[in-house]
């Protein structure tokens, strides 16, 4: 991701929510935006910036890693792959839809 030392919080959170909503292709912005509306407020510092840098990946690539169809690569976060792929489970079998903004 381009460098961003000093950003504060607030606004990096800001930032990867249109991140996650707007990604190219529906089912990436499905998954990530639901994962961003349930945990970006409570993901420390460090987590946020490994969710930053996993934003740069493929969409497919992420959309096949949160599906866990293909293995998640060495350089990606775990503990954050984790959370997403927890989501694109759907374990509750719930109709999803884009999170409003306002639930950010």
């Amino acid at each position: 991701p381009v460098s961003r030392p000093n950003e504060p919080l607030d606004a990096k959170r800001a930032r990867l929510v249109w991140q996650s909503r707007k990604r190219g292709i529906l089912e990436s912005d499905l998954i990530l935006s639901t994962f961003a509306a349930k945990q970006l407020a409570t993901l420390s510092p460090e987590l946020l910036d490994a969710y930053d840098k996993l934003l740069e990946e493929n969409d497919w690539d992420i959309y096949y890693w949160a599906t866990e169809k293909k293995t998640v690569p060495e350089h990606i976060n775990k503990e954050v792959m984790s959370r997403i792929q927890q989501v694109a489970r759907n374990e509750g079998r719930k109709i999803l839809k884009m999170p409003e903004l306002d639930e950010f």
